[in-house]
């Protein structure tokens, strides 16, 4: 995608940012659309949290959370890639939008074409967890279930997109579905106060978000928006389906395609479109990667949870899980400063932690019987 910055450094400043309405819209000239959005004209800004428990918890001098958990309207931030690519669908004259997805993709695309008015067909892995199957449902587009895995759909997909000529946004709008996510990293710089940070952290699927956050940071740059830095780069996997993360870790600059079997629905894409470049990001900011099984997960979703306050779906206790590895591994050094990317609500994967968050403790309608639970309470805390 092709951009004129010598044009959008006389228009897109600090000031002219700052009037602009609190929206990933605020930096529109560097989104691809020919006017102004009339898709997902709300979408982004979500809050840059200071996560000073977590920070302490996970040994960090300093910890952000950017919490898309709460991006409007489906909760997650492929709200942030649906709401470039439907504008620019609209621009383009197709009535008929469409995806191949792990589930975020399906409920944005589902909510944004009923808002929008256009007809929808979103693809999916027959096994989805429940929640987000209802999710897309609940606004009516066409949810058609694949038996088989998201590289099996997507390849559907592409066939689908070749003979009905509709506008699938991660097929044949993939150039600009994907410059959305470069909004979640013009975001993090401007919430703090115009720098990129030191690292961050970022899961990944098809890579793309990783790639994006990079050239997000390198854009504000070549604006003069933010000052030259050295950031760092580092990705999130769940080991059940870590090509990227792997290929990392042995140095290689090539991934081997693999089958999913993680409860990470989310990032369970075994042959990443954009992976060869998230290697490239990693390797040329110098950030890791690592991966995490299903009860570091669990964990990750916990920790962010129990001492910050947020739920996150299985792909922010990657994340959280990451951060945690590579930060005890000194990849990302103690005295440091990170950010954490966290993509979308708990809510979402309800499934992958019932019954690993502990239970309820009934009792009769009796004072005497909660006095006793409050004593044995502070019996185990003695």
């Amino acid at each position: 995608m092709a951009y004129d910055y010598d044009k959008i450094k006389g228009s897109l400043t600090r000031k002219a940012i700052a009037a602009r309405p609190h929206s990933m819209w605020r930096f529109r000239e560097l989104l691809p659309v020919a006017g102004e959005p009339t898709v997902g004209r709300e979408v982004g800004y979500t809050p840059l949290i200071k996560a000073d428990r977590l920070a302490k918890r996970l040994g960090i001098r300093e910890l952000w959370i950017k919490n898309d958990t709460v991006n409007y309207p489906t909760l997650s931030f492929k709200d942030r890639v649906v709401s470039v690519a439907l504008s620019r669908s609209k621009e383009l004259g197709f009535k008929t939008v469409a995806c191949a997805s792990t589930g975020n993709l399906a409920n944005s695309v589902a909510a944004n074409a009923a808002a929008a008015g256009l007809e929808a067909y979103v693809f999916i892995p027959a096994d989805l967890e429940h929640g987000k199957v209802v999710n897309s449902l609940v606004y009516k587009p066409n949810v058609i279930g694949i038996q088989g895995h998201y590289d099996e759909v997507n390849r559907l997909c592409a066939e689908i997109a070749g003979k009905y000529g509709w506008a699938f946004v991660n097929v044949n709008m993939r150039p600009y579905y994907a410059e959305g996510s470069k909004s979640m990293g013009f975001e993090i710089a401007e919430q703090m106060n115009w720098k990129a940070p030191q690292h961050t952290v970022i899961p990944m699927a098809s890579g793309s978000l990783l790639t994006k956050i990079h050239k997000s940071y390198q854009e504000l740059t070549k604006l003069g928006l933010i000052d030259e830095s050295k950031w760092r780069i580092h990705g999130a996997q769940a080991t059940g389906c870590s090509p990227i993360s792997a290929a990392q870790k042995a140095g290689l600059d090539f991934f081997k395609p693999v089958k999913p079997d993680t409860i990470a629905k989310s990032l369970a894409i075994g042959t990443p479109a954009d992976g060869f470049y998230a290697l490239r990001v990693m390797k040329e900011t110098g950030g890791a990667s690592d991966d995490v099984t299903n009860d570091e997960i669990r964990e990750g979703i916990r920790l962010l949870a129990e001492y910050e306050g947020i739920f996150a779906e299985t792909a922010g206790g990657v994340t959280v899980g990451v951060a945690k590895k590579l930060i005890a591994s000194g990849k990302i050094p103690a005295e440091d400063s990170a950010v954490l990317c966290i993509t979308g609500h708990g809510l979402k994967t309800l499934d992958a932690v019932q019954g690993h968050v502990g239970s309820t403790r009934e009792i009769k309608p009796s004072l005497r019987e909660f006095e006793a639970i409050v004593a044995a309470d502070k019996g185990k805390s003695n």
